[in-house]
């Protein structure tokens, strides 16, 4: 019972309230995205969503446990010039960038709906024994705070081993409701920026919403983050649906070298808090992205409009005709924005 109700995270204040008034962000109560966003599903919706999602009949899981490459700690930690990555599943990456180990969005555990009294199990198994096998971590960054992004058994396993953290506007409260000690978790509202280790790391806007409860909804910020060092410029485009950010981003901070763009986990029931594939593909491009990547599938069934393998196949399909370069490694590999991994491995599963 004490993890369950821990499962929350940190409750809003009257003192936190203050604090989030001050960001231009907060309206009316909350945070807001830059354009009108309906993010209502009424309550008399909601069981219809919940039966299509259990009685869907499409391919909602892969028929055996996705495997994910071993981590060689050697490979991943000897000396580069080059930003190495791994990716996890859903929007779990692991970098290695300026000889400094950075990880976003953690979330590597087995279940995304901790509360429900049905399991939403991952593709792969055994994910969360990863987080023993990983280097110590610099930092730590959280775009939002919903649960297939913020896990608080990855942050029990994790908060041993990392040494900061750099989280959306809010989210600090849960990390500190968890153990995670304050003076090592910094805040940004969209547009921050701080070097970090000869890396500027800026957060961007993204059109989504947050909330772990049924109180706390949009009481923290949602976001992406920008990387530039002296030789790449990657950007993880975060959670949300399509909208004019995109540009504003690509002007303000682009061309990228590379970007991860979530792609998956999309409905017609929230569509505008979710990148459609080809939506996801004309993000990249309005950005100015050189070599993108889909994320945000092949971790959990979170839609039941598509299959775990579609977000992957169609992306590939609308990169393919925009002319938008792209990469699909597997689970586990190492890569670099130069390497070529475009194996449609998902079709072999």
């Amino acid at each position: 019972m004490k993890n369950f109700q821990l499962q929350f995270g940190g409750k809003v204040t009257k003192d936190l309230v203050k604090e989030y008034q001050k960001s231009e962000n907060w309206k009316d109560g909350k945070f807001q995205n830059l354009e009108q966003t309906d993010l209502d599903i009424s309550l008399w919706k909601i069981p219809g969503v919940i039966y299509k999602q259990l009685s869907s009949n499409k391919e909602k899981e892969p028929a055996s446990p996705l495997p994910v490459l071993p981590f060689d700690k050697s490979a991943f930690l000897a000396p580069h010039p080059k930003t190495k990555f791994i990716w996890y599943g859903h929007s779990v990456v692991l970098m290695r960038m300026n000889a400094k180990t950075i990880l976003i969005d953690p979330m590597l555990g087995p279940n995304t709906t901790p509360i429900a009294p049905i399991a939403t199990k991952r593709f792969s198994e055994n994910t969360l024994s990863l987080i023993d096998e990983f280097p110590e971590i610099d930092l730590v960054l959280l775009t939002h705070d919903h649960y297939d992004h913020l896990d608080f058994d990855s942050i029990q396993k994790l908060k041993s081993k990392t040494k900061k953290y750099f989280v959306a506007l809010g989210v600090k409260r849960h990390l500190v409701a968890w153990g995670v000690d304050p003076e090592l978790i910094t805040e940004f509202d969209w547009w921050n920026d701080t070097i970090f280790e000869d890396i500027k790391i800026t957060f961007t806007p993204t059109r989504h919403f947050s909330g772990r409860g049924l109180t706390d909804r949009t009481k923290t910020l949602w976001g992406g983050w920008v990387f530039k060092t002296k030789n790449e410029n990657i950007w993880f485009s975060g959670d949300g649906g399509y909208g004019k950010h995109f540009k504003e981003i690509g002007q303000r901070f682009g061309p990228f070298d590379f970007a991860f763009m979530e792609c998956g986990q999309y409905n017609d029931d929230w569509h505008p808090i979710h990148l459609f594939p080809e939506e996801c593909v004309q993000a990249a491009l309005d950005a100015g992205v050189q070599k993108a990547m889909p994320v945000h599938w092949a971790g959990f069934p979170l839609s039941y409009q598509h299959t775990w393998f579609e977000p992957a196949d169609d992306f590939v399909k609308f990169a393919e005709t925009k002319n938008q370069n792209y990469i699909t490694p597997l689970l586990g590999e190492q890569f670099e924005v130069e390497t070529e991994s475009n194996e449609k491995w998902w079709r072999q599963v």
